[in-house]
């Protein structure tokens, strides 16, 4: 399948630098898939439009300053982005895989970091760019996240103050409002969930409507297009996540619609029933960790979600790919229906990408 059928003409300047204020302002444009119809509304009417007994599944990771911006002792710039943390060679949680830029000025051995907080040593590097390195920081690293690191705004949100001019609004805009502190795990944000707000939280409670949460890191490919001309020639890159014990028990148990906040929470849920398909009768008595790494594009059925809410994605991304799959289980015809939602949501003027609205399909 050519790759080139997920991309299209998206101008610059509708991309989102800064979110609807407030949240859940936000526009909303519904899908309806057994009408076909489309309809234009706003966020904080979210609880009005959904089902009877919907369950709802949200990412609460909480996002951490993953960006740290450093002055090389040669006098450049270099900046590492956090990814997450290789505990498999590494309990302690010291050895991390990042992005470094430059990343080509730094081989195996090399070292970077800030005297008196941290030395990190390059101990692997990726063809896709990422690197493994070994941090030896007093504090921890997520220490030194909180001293010196910024907030991981994707690159397509511009932010032109100097470094120690940047405002301190994304701190709190780029975090969902259910965001776990305990769970600061996350190098970017579950963009679907920024959208919500206290008072769509207890409209939705109001509804009886359930919250179920899970945790997940988002992986490489949120931040990259596909660059493969054949979608089956691209390898998806891993995402860690977690679902408590009491999710899984409401995965296990049958009645109401499981509505799935954000793609990449939908592609979690969808690894999970892929490799529990038989066991969710048996008693559910701890937590399930694993990688999800499923590329899902059409034709695919879902067996995880039955609705989802997101937000506007990028050409070429494996998040487009999803959403294509999802408007039409077991066809093709989504990738030109999802082109045509795109191209009307474009004429009356919708804002794309992170800070962007919001799409839920029914």
């Amino acid at each position: 399948m050519d790759t080139a059928l997920f991309d299209y003409p998206l101008p610059a300047e509708r991309i989102a630098q800064r979110p609807a204020e407030p949240r859940d302002s936000a526009r909303l444009l519904v899908v309806n898939r057994a009408t076909r119809r489309v309809e234009h509304r706003i966020f904080r009417e979210l609880p009005e439009l959904l089902p009877a007994g919907t369950r709802l599944f949200r990412n609460h990771a909480s996002v951490f300053k993953a960006r740290l911006r450093l002055t090389r002792l040669t006098g450049g710039q270099l900046e590492c982005l956090l990814l997450h943390p290789d505990l498999t060679r590494d309990a302690n949680g010291n050895t991390w895989w990042c992005l470094l830029k430059p990343g080509k000025k730094y081989a195996v051995g090399a070292k970077f970091g800030v005297t008196g907080l941290f030395e990190a040593t390059v101990l692997e590097k990726q063809p896709d760019g990422r690197v493994l390195a070994k941090f030896d920081a007093p504090g921890g690293v997520l220490g030194v996240t909180e001293q010196i690191g910024e907030m991981p705004l994707p690159p397509y949100i511009k932010r032109d103050q100097p470094d120690n001019a940047r405002p301190t609004s994304d701190e709190k805009n780029y975090q969902t409002v259910y965001a776990d502190p305990a769970k600061k795990i996350a190098a970017a944000a579950p963009t679907a969930g920024l959208h919500f707000t206290p008072a769509v939280l207890a409209a939705l409670a109001a509804r009886g409507v359930m919250m179920h949460d899970l945790a997940l890191r988002v992986g490489l490919d949120t931040f990259r297009p596909i660059t493969a001309e054949k979608l089956e020639d691209h390898v998806i890159h891993r995402e860690w996540y977690e679902i408590p014990t009491a999710t899984r028990q409401a995965l296990a148990t049958p009645g109401g619609r499981r509505l799935a906040i954000g793609t990449t929470t939908l592609r979690a849920l969808e690894d999970y029933f892929s490799k529990n398909a038989s066991k969710h009768n048996d008693a559910i008595t701890e937590p399930w960790m694993a990688e999800a790494n499923l590329f899902i594009y059409p034709p695919r059925e879902f067996a995880g979600a039955d609705l989802l809410l997101t937000n506007f994605h990028l050409p070429r991304s494996t998040l487009l790919c999803l959403v294509s799959a999802f408007l039409t289980p077991g066809s093709m015809d989504g990738i030109a229906w999802l082109k045509e939602i795109y191209a009307e949501a474009l004429a009356r003027n919708y804002r794309f990408y992170s800070y962007g609205d919001a799409m839920l399909i029914l």
